[in-house]
């Protein structure tokens, strides 16, 4: 129970507006973020006053248990409830608090559009919202949507590119019966959309699409054209893996789109089903970890708010969601206003809707049973470092230089078991010491907390000292994040790496560990860890290269090697010297040798 007074003060003096409010432990730790219509009235409705201040005894055990921990309340004003739910939901997702569920899946899918307002138009992906009158979208789909729009365009006379409305003789294409030639008028608008409602109809309905790969595929193969069949057959699962397939008479022309959320005893899966016009177009699941303070209407609200953005092309007017949640009237109302239409979350008891439902949910189900039952090696190193949950995304940094020169950092994205190369990143320092230089690098990465969410493990290149700098950063941010440091262990100030032995050492909060050189949870920590610093050499090495081509070409006008330095030591780059006025590189290395240093390449 909490047994700091200031705690009480804090919750009687709440004003009576809509807002966030954080509880935090005495450790100044975040345990958790909520919102409220009226800040007094909600956060009043966690205690009993008398005869003592205590936590009120109805409330479910995870927000009990999270509010024995509690001594500190703080909160932040909002001006509409509307306004405190997108407000939660966004720093839940900067800061990880540790009694919040936090759900790993903000990633915006494509969705294959057209433009009708034009005379021959053409099939596109798009992940945006985009500009147009007569523009109708397909979609969304999370896998399969480049091999459907592939598709299209091998089975219709579509116009194969945007430059064959500009005019000018038939292409290729043509000659090979894959577009009509609206270049040289050989087919009018109006036949044109013909087509355009066959393709339009074969996204909805691809049995069609499907049969006629097979028949190519099987064609190839005849011709022994292996290669060629082999993309048609990966192109054909890709499609038909778009979908959830069921005998299920859906009896609804509706569009609509289906979430349902299931839970095992380690995860939890999230499963989307989009309809549009009554077909299951296209489906998508994720998974999340799982503990002893799940809430499962915390889970659909954020699966919720997060999938659906301000530049999702097609929202529609109806979502179902398997269970009834807390808050579905304030979330419906905060997706309504986000596009610009009005949005009903149901949760259907009977008929076509609720069969719609269970078959989102038997899905789920279903896909967590596949999931392998031998504990991942992410969960090993959970339990290993005692770590606050199961790191399915961790971020790696290390850095790179050479006396000084091209200094550079790194982070490489491990995700879900796999890398995430499209979220790894490459850092220009200005930092002269390691130290100085992880600052500048981590400092950057926590200043796009709220754009890109906090990963759930920093594993860095370094030893304790570079840690503790870590855990400093990210407490002066109140973010949550577990940090682990490997760095090879040093005999005589050295560090010692004999061949087939690799000694490194993992610091942790708890204390330095050594693992056997055999260890594969060390093992995985040093694969994560040596990746990174292969692409921070490498762009190190790219970075190097260039200078020294720049040293080269000033070398060219008479610039000695000391000159370049001093140049260096004062702009810290070469751009920065590029773009630095006569003036200033006058008062660095005077007038002569700015003159040549101004002086364009090609002047005599």
């Amino acid at each position: 129970m909490p047994e700091t007074p200031s705690l009480e003060r804090a919750v009687r003096a709440l004003p009576d507006q809509p807002g966030v409010y954080q509880y935090f432990d005495r450790h100044d730790r975040l345990l958790y973020i909520g919102k409220a219509k009226s800040l007094t009235h909600r956060v009043k409705s966690y205690w009993r006053f008398t005869p003592e201040f205590r936590p009120n005894p109805t409330l479910g055990p995870r927000i009990t248990k999270m509010l024995h921990e509690a001594v500190r309340l703080e909160y932040l004003l909002a001006p509409t409830e509307a306004d405190a739910l997108i407000l939660e939901n966004s720093l839940i997702k900067q800061l990880k608090p540790r009694y919040n569920i936090l759900l790993r899946d903000d990633k915006t899918y494509p969705y294959i559009y057209i433009d009708r307002s034009e005379y021959f138009p053409r099939f596109e992906l798009t992940r945006r919202v985009v500009k147009g009158k007569n523009i109708r979208y397909f979609g969304p789909f999370p896998t399969g949507g480049r091999a459907l729009l592939d598709a299209l365009y091998e089975v219709f006379p579509l116009v194969q590119k945007k430059s064959g409305l500009n005019g000018g003789k038939a292409c290729l294409f043509h000659q090979i019966g894959k577009c009509p030639a609206p270049c040289e008028e050989k087919i009018t608008p109006r036949e044109y959309a013909t087509i355009v409602d066959q393709a339009t109809q074969a996204i909805l309905k691809r049995s069609g699409l499907i049969q006629h790969l097979s028949e190519r595929m099987l064609h190839l193969a005849e011709q022994e054209r292996f290669e060629e069949a082999a993309k048609l057959r990966d192109q054909i699962e890709q499609i038909e893996g778009l979908r959830i397939h069921s005998d299920t008479d859906l009896a609804t022309t509706d569009d609509l789109d289906v979430f349902a959320i299931e839970t095992g005893e380690k995860r939890g899966a999230v499963v989307r089903m989009f309809l549009r016009h009554g077909r299951i177009i296209s489906t998508s699941h994720s998974f999340f970890n799982l503990s002893e303070l799940f809430d499962l209407s915390s889970a659909y609200k954020q699966a919720l708010l997060d999938f659906y953005t301000e530049d999702v092309p097609m929202v529609p007017r109806t979502i179902l969601i398997a269970d009834p949640i807390e808050e579905s009237e304030e979330i419906a109302a905060t997706l309504s206003r986000r596009v610009a239409h009005p949005i009903r979350l149901l949760t259907p008891r009977r008929g076509a809707k609720k069969r719609l439902t269970e078959i989102a949910r038997t899905n789920a189900t279903e896909i967590l049973r596949a999931q392998p039952s031998t504990e991942s090696i992410e969960e090993r190193i959970a339990a290993l470092l005692h770590l606050a949950t199961t790191p399915t995304r961790i971020e790696v940094f290390d850095n790179s230089h050479m006396m000084g020169e091209a200094t550079v950092g790194a982070m490489v994205v491990w995700d879900q078991g796999k890398w995430n190369k499209s979220s790894w990143r490459r850092y220009t320092l200005d930092a002269r010491d390691e130290y100085a230089q992880m600052r500048e690098m981590l400092t950057r990465r926590i200043a796009k907390f709220d754009q890109i969410p906090p990963p759930d493990l920093w594993l860095l290149d370094g030893g304790e000292t570079l840690r503790q700098l870590a855990v400093n950063l990210l407490r002066e941010a109140r973010v949550n994040l577990d940090v682990v440091a490997l760095a090879k262990e040093k005999l005589d100030a050295k560090a010692y790496r004999a061949k087939g032995a690799a000694r490194d050492l993992l610091y942790t909060e708890e204390g330095i560990l050594t693992l056997q050189p055999s260890d594969k949870r060390l093992q995985w920590c040093q694969r994560l860890r040596d990746e990174a610093h292969r692409f921070a050499i490498t762009f190190h090495q790219n970075k190097k290269r260039r200078n020294d081509t720049r040293i080269a070409l000033l070398e060219q006008k008479g610039i000695g090697a000391a000159t370049v330095k001093k140049l260096l030591d004062y702009f810290g780059k070469f751009d920065a010297i590029t773009q630095a006025s006569e003036e200033e590189i006058i008062s660095v290395v005077g007038k002569k040798m700015a003159s040549k240093i101004k002086k364009s390449p090609n002047e005599d």
